[in-house]
Order: structure tokens, then sequence, then C-alpha cells
């Protein structure tokens, strides 16, 4: 028989932490009785409420624990019994607690979970107070949301009801007395009221609520001494309910007379949602609902105020779920006490609720508070002076109240087609899908508002080194957003955002963000290019006067004030109430219709709880679930994972660990994004060497427990910081220099920065100076922020690709086509016309012939010219660029070179390149600003500095073939290679330049097979046929400045060569 396994394995818990029954202390309420009979019910004082009972799981004493089954542990939880509250019959003495002294055999230590409070949960289930009615009181549920030290959350759902005060005795032990102390028309006319309060891990606000209106149905109807026991139960109950995992499988619990449905999250990385969220939509307008979300934003110390207890936590709660994937890490208390009023001094942000009768009070008192009252739908601030609390940016803040405006927050207009339910579990599921679809609607607009507003924070970041560039990302502000954003940009929230982006979490946010992306922006994120705005976004995009204005203003520089005036917010004081009627708005939610969940309904638990009912339990789960397993579709993986999931928690806590490791290993070929790898390595790790020995014997297991075992050691914790860019401070070597251009985003090659720092060091020490950088700096992103500015008329914008983007722009010149600007994207050159903005072709990179800066008369000044020549067109276009001319000489024939080189290679990422080392020379003249910053800059020109070196090997190797053909020998097979030809000859370069035009044309000719003789080459007399290529027999072409080897003898190829283009000359 397989031993059993260890105890020590902690099974997770199901959806109950603890559930308590507080009331009155026994003492005061025999007090109250004698000053009831003497002074009426209306002079009785508050009492102080008091744990009476505590009930968590599990609920199987020891004695009672289940068998050994063989051939699998028996696993339990370290054992908790109920504690309730013991007092002495004896006078304690003196000095001694009230719980000290002698116990009795039924009183025990217990252990209560962690984060809950026992000494402040009284307060928290009577906010209010503790007070005495002349008549019972309607029950009320309010909710609670308790936080440890940690700062782990646990949440709680409270149910008060009253009771009639003669039989308050039977409270604390648990045993019938039938016999009462005092007359029982005495105290006639008083009810004192107790609390349940269930406390989870989860925030099954509406779930719990409704399994604690059962309850209360039940207590009604039982006798005093029976309170506790039906407690115990209805805790037991909840403490064998599993957790349902992440997924669209939903638990339903039959309560009776309820079916109570406790919904999983959508995902692992999102919320448990099982509240109305709309609330906050019908309590404020949308205009007062942007208001606490920028509140909650910049981390203010805010207060909620309600007459409701419950609507304090409901609402709170809701705005918190907007935030999603944001999330609070403040203290968050959404009910206080009136004892505990001074937690609102606290100097650091935090989230906490109040009575809505203490808010003249709070108002007063407290400073720096943003009150927000929900049963007036108001936003104001405490004391006499504002607090700062800017406006959410406009077009986002605009969208987003037209799109709350198109809800239908009132089921009764959604649903006033429908026919009435005559069942009670039906129409509650009516309502229940319809608050669904609502909750799927108002998530996908305040997502869509955070990614409207945070969209940008990605064009920032550079993730390899996991820096943003806060001050960048400010300059691209409006100036009325800029004060949001600064304040945003301080906190805990926006840090925690950062990390999440900088580590490339597909969370809800990046999601939503990559669906709603155009094509080419997701195209834009891929290439290493500099960011430019393409033809097809400018033709889409509604330009902002605002905007464009600051970017015009702001020196996009780091680490400097802002020279921009701010222009007044729209709403600065938030005593001001600028809302006005509702605009109607054309924007609407997008119809968000999710899929109806499917559901598992648990089976019934049997009483009494003994260890038999329990198992019991278990097997009719694994029964229900196998059963729902089977009738499966085949593809519907989704379900099936969620399905396993369950069945092997289930087997867990039956015991069977072999049965549960099987379904796991299951779970894992079908969706690991659910995997309890945790959970599995801490069972195997339990399990008994015997037991061990078996499952390892199993092949299906086998692999599983190496996976979840493997342990490679302590592995290093990865680098989480997020680190802001700043500029430097001191010199800088190549290594520093090249940490810090790829910190701050401008290009990552680090080839390329090498040739930036040789750029930028000619002529001096191998070090730059801070100066130089930050204005390297300031002129590349100056740069940057005017492509994205760049306007060009709809006429301009019909002759290009959408897929272009301008790069650069000239000043306004005077050309051979007219006056304009030149303007280059990785495409072509062209000239935009001033007077009548109009469109002129100049050359596209392909058609390149020649292009020479050189200089023309202009009365008695030589004005340097830009001399372009393409092989399509005759005449040259010419522009007296002036100071400007020798760099755009440099960028058209690097930007020439690379063209040639992606055409040759295939490879679109020479353009890219030469397109960074354009932008590169174009900062570098900008920052050095002195006589050689041209020749700094021509470092950059790797690939034309390629096709000179490869023409000047050239021409070397044609003045060697030339010499040999001038001496009547053989170009040996010795420099040619069979089948290839000679290297120099047939290697053609980029482009031809201006020195091949001047060097005489030469064909090489090779004899046919079989025949004797090497190659020969032949130089041919200069004419201007030659410039255009000449047509040769036998089908074959030639450019000027290289070679073509004919199929042919030598002196019949030679005389066919000449003959052909003394012919085109003689045309010419």
């Amino acid at each position: 028989m397989a031993e059993t396994a260890s105890q020590h394995l902690a099974l997770p818990l199901g959806l109950l932490e603890l559930c308590a029954l507080l009331g009155p202390p026994r003492d005061s309420l025999r007090g109250l009785e004698q000053v009831a009979q003497r002074r009426g019910t209306q002079s009785l004082p508050c009492l102080d409420p008091e744990v009476l009972s505590v009930f968590a799981p599990p609920f199987v004493s020891r004695e009672d624990g289940p068998p050994a089954s063989a051939g699998y542990g028996t696993l339990s939880k370290a054992k908790r019994r109920s504690f309730r509250k013991k007092r002495e019959k004896a006078k304690a003495e003196p000095n001694k607690g009230l719980l000290e002294g002698p116990r009795g055999p039924d009183a025990e230590d217990v252990s209560v979970p962690n984060g809950v409070d026992l000494l402040a949960l009284p307060q928290l289930c009577f906010p209010g107070g503790l007070t005495v009615a002349s008549e019972p009181k309607e029950d009320c549920i309010h909710f609670l949301v308790l936080t440890d030290v940690c700062g782990n959350r646990t949440h709680g759902v409270v149910a008060q009801y009253y009771r009639p005060l003669h039989d308050e005795h039977c409270f604390y032990n648990g045993q019938p007395h039938r016999e009462s102390p005092w007359p029982a028309a005495s105290a006639a006319g008083c009810f004192v009221p107790f609390a349940v309060c269930v406390v989870s891990r989860f925030p099954y606000y509406s779930a719990l609520r409704d399994c604690l209106s059962c309850l209360l149905v039940h207590l009604k109807l039982c006798k005093d001494f029976e309170v506790d026991n039906h407690i115990k139960n209805f805790a037991a109950k909840l403490s064998l309910i599993p957790s349902p995992p992440p997924g669209p499988l939903h638990l339903v619990f039959n309560m009776k007379p309820l079916q109570v449905v406790f919904p999983s999250r959508a995902d692992p990385e999102s919320p448990v949602i099982d509240l109305d969220l709309h609330l906050p939509l019908l309590c404020f307008r949308p205009e007062k609902v942007l208001q606490v979300l920028t509140c909650l934003l910049t981390e203010q110390r805010i207060v909620f105020f309600s007459a409701s207890w419950a609507l304090l936590t409901l609402v709170a709660e809701c705005f918190l779920v907007y935030l999603h994937p944001l999330r609070w890490q403040h203290t968050f208390v959404p009910v206080l006490s009136g004892q505990m009023l001074d937690f609102l001094m606290a100097p650091t942000s935090f989230l906490m609720g109040c009575h809505l009768s203490h808010f003249d009070e709070v108002s007063k008192e407290a400073d720096g508070l943003v009150l927000v009252n929900i049963d007036a739908g108001s936003v104001t601030s405490s004391s006499d002076e504002d607090v700062d609390v800017p406006d959410i940016p406009l077009l986002a803040a605009q969208t987003f109240v037209q799109r709350v405006q198109s809800l239908q927050l009132h089921r009764e207009l959604d649903c006033a087609h429908l026919g009435a339910s005559t069942d009670l579990n039906e129409g509650r599921a009516r309502r229940r899908a319809w608050q669904q679809r609502l909750n799927s609607q108002i998530q996908r607009l305040t997502l869509q508002l955070l990614v409207s507003v945070f969209r940008e924070v990605k064009n920032h970041l550079n993730y390899e080194h996991r820096v943003f560039n806060s001050e960048e990302f400010l300059k691209t502000r409006a100036p009325s957003d800029q004060r949001f954003y600064k304040q945003v940009l301080e906190t805990y929230m926006f840090h925690s955002f950062l990390k999440a982006r900088l580590s490339r979490r597909m969370d809800a946010f990046a999601q939503l963000d990559l669906s709603t992306q155009s094509e080419e922006d997701r195209i834009g994120e891929m290439l290493v290019s500099p960011r430019r705005p393409t033809i097809g976004k400018m033709a889409s995009r509604k330009r902002s006067p605002q905007r464009t204005a600051h970017r015009r203003m702001v020196v996009s520089m780091p680490n400097l004030q802002d020279i921009a005036p701010e222009l007044p917010p729209r709403n600065a004081s938030l005593r001001e109430d600028t809302t006005g009627g509702r605009s109607r708005g054309s924007s609407s939610v997008l119809d968000v219709s999710p899929r109806p969940p499917h559901t598992f309904k648990i089976p019934e638990v049997h009483f009494p709880l003994v260890s038999q009912c329990v198992q019991a339990y278990y097997c009719d789960c694994v029964a229900l679930l196998s059963k729902a397993m089977g009738g499966l579709a085949p593809d519907d993986s989704v379900l099936l994972a969620r399905h396993l999931y369950l069945r092997g928690l289930v087997r867990l806590m039956q015991g069977q660990l072999l049965d549960a490791l099987l379904d796991f290993q299951s779970l894992c070929k079908t969706d690991l994004r659910i995997f309890p790898a945790d959970l599995v390595r801490r069972t195997v790790q339990s399990m008994a060497g015997p037991l061990r020995a078996e499952a390892e014997s199993r092949p299906e297991l086998r692999r599983l427990i190496s996976e979840v075992l493997e342990q490679p050691g302590e592995a290093p914790k990865a680098d989480d910081r997020v680190k802001h860019f700043e500029l430097p401070s001191k010199h800088m070597g190549p290594d520093e220099f090249m940490r810090r251009v790829q910190e701050s985003g401008i290009v990552r090659d680090v080839n390329i920065i090498s040739r930036l720092f040789e750029a930028l060091t000619v002529g001096q020490q191998k070090l730059i100076d801070p100066e130089t950088f930050k204005d390297f700096y300031t002129c590349w992103k100056e740069t940057e922020a005017e492509a994205q500015e760049a306007s060009l008329p709809a006429s301009v914008l019909a002759h290009l690709d959408k897929s272009e983007c301008v790069y650069k722009l000239s000043r306004s010149v005077k050309t051979s086509r007219g006056v304009g600007k030149i303007a280059m994207t990785q495409k072509r050159l062209f000239l935009l016309t001033e007077g009548k903005p109009g469109y002129m072709d100049i050359a596209t990179f392909r058609d390149l012939e020649e292009v020479r800066s050189t200089t023309v008369a202009v009365l008695f000044l030589r004005v340097p010219t830009l001399k372009i020549k393409t092989t399509s067109k005759k005449e040259v276009f010419e522009a007296n660029l002036k100071s400007e001319c020798d760099l755009w000489h440099l960028m058209v024939k690097e930007m020439w070179a690379g063209k040639t080189l992606a055409d040759d290679h295939k490879d679109p990422q020479y353009i890219q390149q030469a397109l960074t080392h354009v932008l590169l020379m174009d900062a570098v003249v900008g920052a050095l600003q002195s006589p050689g910053a041209i020749y700094a800059a021509s470092k950059l020109a790797h690939f034309d500095r390629m096709r000179s070196e490869s023409e000047s090997a050239h021409g070397r190797s044609q003045d060697n073939c030339g010499d040999a053909a001038a001496q009547d020998q053989p170009f040996g097979w010795r420099d040619c290679p069979p089948g290839r030809g000679c290297p120099a000859v047939h290697a053609r370069a980029p482009g031809p330049s201006r020195e091949s035009w001047r060097r005489p044309p030469q064909v090489v000719v090779r004899p046919p097979p079989g025949q004797s003789g090497g190659l020969r080459r032949v130089l041919l007399d200069h004419s201007p046929a030659l410039r255009q290529g000449g047509r040769l027999q036998a089908g074959h072409t030639w450019v000027p400045g290289s070679a073509v080897c004919l199929p042919a003898h030598p002196a019949q190829a030679l005389g066919a060569a000449r003959t052909s283009l003394g012919r085109r000359a003689k045309n010419d």
C-alpha cells in the first residue's frame, strides 16, 4: 500500500477566508435591559460591538478526518476550529485579561487568516455605531475592503439584522437557554442589531450579498441557540466552493432559494468583476467622472461621502476598475467609522470613504482633500484652498463624454419590450446578462480613454535600455495638457505602467492599442528609421492649431524649463461647476456583445459536515465535471482547460494526487496560461516516496514532474527599473557616448554610432564634451518635431505614395524650374513650388545619373549650386542652395548609393540606414556650426564612400587592363577565373561618377569556346553617344565606364563594337 502523502501541502483555499458573527457584548446587554425598563428605548446609549464567533475553514474535525485511501495520500490544511468569544463565569482576576484563566476542553486557540484584523472588524461592521432600536429595522448590507501590512487586500460583505433583546444570552456559547432571567414583556420594544461578515480573497460583492440574503432568511426562522450552527453550515458551504479559473466558465451554486453565480475573471491579468459598473455613471455626470479619474491618476487624497455605506465601497471599486490595467497602490479604505476619522489626516495619498454626516467636519478640519459627494454628484476640495487637479486631455475627454452619453444605463428602457419573468432565477439571469453586456461596454470605453491618453508613451520608450524620455514626451503634449501629464508622470501608478510597457506585457491596454493601430503605424514600429509621419497619415490626420503652435514655440530639450506660455486650464477649480447641458456627440461606444458565459453547477453539500459527506461532495464534483467534459465539442479547448483545472483542484482536495497530476498534465498541453505551476510543484514535493516513485513510473507524468521541479538555481532578478533620460554632464569617451546615444533613442546601430563619434570629434581629442552632445541632441529633436508637423497640400500628396515620409526640406531657393523648397523622401526628390503650391518632380534616386556641387555666376558673385542629372531627362536640374549646397550634395549622394545597394541586394534596410546617415549629417552640421562641419558630416557618408572606393579600385583595374590591351597582351584567366570573368570589369558600381564620364569607354572581348586566347580589353574613343550607352551586336548592352563580354572572336567583336559605336556617334 502506498504511503500517505505528507500533511504540509497548503492547498488553495476556496472562496471563504472566514465568516464572523458580531454584536453587542453580553454584559452591556444585561445593563441595557435594566436601563430600558426604567427610561425606555429612546434614551438607550450606543453599544460597543465585538466579535462573537469566527468560523474559518476547514470545518471537518480532526477525529473525523478522511481515511487514507489505497494508492493516494491524504492532504489537509492546518485545522482551524470555530472561535467563540468565551468569558469565565467567575469574575476575572485583577491584572488578567478577560480570556485568561482556566479553559474548558472546548476552548482552543484559533488561527485567523492573515489580513483580517479582528480588533478593527467590529467598527467596520457597525460603522455608524451599534444602537438598539425600538422596532425591527430592515436588513441592510454593506461592503468592506481589508488591507494587511503587505498591501494585500481581502474583501468583506456584511449583513446586519435585528433580533429581540430578551434572547440575547443565547449567542455566546451555542447552548440552548430556554429560561430567561428577565420577563419577556419588559424588553418587547428592544431590538438588538447583529452582523454576519463574510471575508473572501475575491471581490464577489454581488454573489456574497445573495448568499447572505439567503442566510438571513434562515436566521429569522431559527431559534436563537441555532444561530451559530446555521452560520457554521453556511460558512462550510462557501469554503467548499473552488475559485473559478480565468476564462468563460462561471460557477453556479444553489444557496436555496437563489441560484448564486460566481463569475470568473476574463484573463489572468484582469480583476474579478462582480458589481454594477454603471453605478458611478448614475451618480455623476460624465464630466465629474473624468474629474474623479483625474484625481486617481494624479494620486490625490480622495474621500468619498454617501449616506449609504454600501455605495461607498461599490462606487470606489467601480472607479478602480475603470483604471485597469493601471492599479491604485496607495491606502484604500472605502468605509471609515466615526472613530476612524483621524485616518484622514495622513499626509500620503489615499482613497477613503465616510458617511455623509461627517462631510462638513472633514471639509473644515482637513486640508488638501478632494471631497467626492456620491449622493449630490459633486467633486470639491476641502478648506478654502483649491486642490491642484488638472483636466484630462481635451480630445480624450470629449470622446469619453460622447460615448458615455450613448450608453443605455436604465434596464427598464432596454427591456421594456420583454414580458415579465414568472421564475425568480430566470429573471435574475436576464438581469445578469444585461449587466454583463453593459459592464463590457463600460470597460471598453474606459480602456479607450486610457489608450487615447497614454498611447504615445511608447514612442518615447527605449526597450533595450529601459529608458523613458519623459521630457521629450512632455514636449509633444499640447499646452493645455501639460499640467495633467506633469503630475501623472510623477505617480507610482504611472511608474508601474511604464514597467509593464517596457516589459512588453500584453495586457488589456497593449491589446487594445495594437488592435486600434493603423497598418502603417505597425509597419513603422518595426522599422529602425527615425519617426516621420507618412503621406497617408498627413492626408488623414486632423491638425490641432494649439499643438502646432506649441511645438513651434518649445525647444525640444530635456532638463530645460518649458518656455512655452501655458494656456489657462479649462476647469482650474474643483469648486467651479462648468458642466452645462449635455452635448450630443456623434461618437458612440463600440458595440461590445460578449459571448454568453458557460456555467458549471456545483453539486449540493450534504450535512452533517463529516468527512464522509465532504468526500461524497468531491466525488459528485468529479463526476459532474467528467460528464461536462464528455459533452464538449472536440475543438472547444478553452472550456476543456477550465474543466480540467477544476477537476484537478477537486481531486487535490479529495487526496487523489495522481489523478490530479494527470488532469494538470492535460491542462498543461491545453492552455498553459492557467496552468498552476506552483501548486503542481508543491504537490509533487509533498508526495511520499512510494507515491512519488509511482508517479515517476508513468510516462505521461514523468515529463511534467521534471519540468515543474527543474530548478536551474537562483535566477537573477530581472532588472525592472525605469530610467529617465538625462543629458550628460561630463566628457564622454566612445563607450559612454554609445550608451548615451542608445538611451536617447536616436540610433541603436553600433557601427553608425562609431561613425557619429568620429564625425563629432574631427580635429580634436577623442572626447565629446556635454555642450556638443547637447547641441547635437537639440538639432536632432528639433528636426524630428518639425517633420512631425510638416504639412503638404492635397495636390502634392496625390503625387506621392502613402508610405513615403518627408525627411528633409530645404529653405526656399531659386531653381531651374522655379522658386520653391526641395523635399526629400526615401524614394525621391521633388520641388514644392511657391506662390501657388504645387508639385514638381526632380528625380527618383533610382534614376540619378550625376550629382554635382558647383558654382554659378550671378552678376559678380559665385552662388553655390547643386546640379542633378537623371537618365530619364535630358535637362539638368539646378538649385541655388547657397550655404546648404554642400550638405544637400552629401545627402543626395548618400541616398543614391543606399538606393543602389538596396536594389542590388534586394534589401530595403539599406535605404533605412542611408536615411539615418542623412539625418545624422544634418544634425552634425547644425550642431558644429563651423567651417569643418561639412567635412565632419562626410564621415557619415558611408555608402557613398563605399561606392567611391569601389570605383577607385575599378579604375585602377581598368588602367592595368588598358596597358595590357595596348601592348596586345592577353588578359589571362589567372586574374579572371573561369565562369566569372574579371571582377574589376564585371562589377558594376552603384552609379557612374563624374570622373567615369571623362574616362574612355572600354570593351572586353572573350573568344568563343574552343578557341585559344584570353580576355582582351580595348579602349574606344570618347563620344557623346557613349554617355547614353551603346547598343552592340548580338543584343548585348553596355554602360559607360564598365565592360561587356561578347561571345565572339576577339577581332570580330572588336570590329562590330567599333562599327556600332561609330554609327551612333554620327547620328548624334
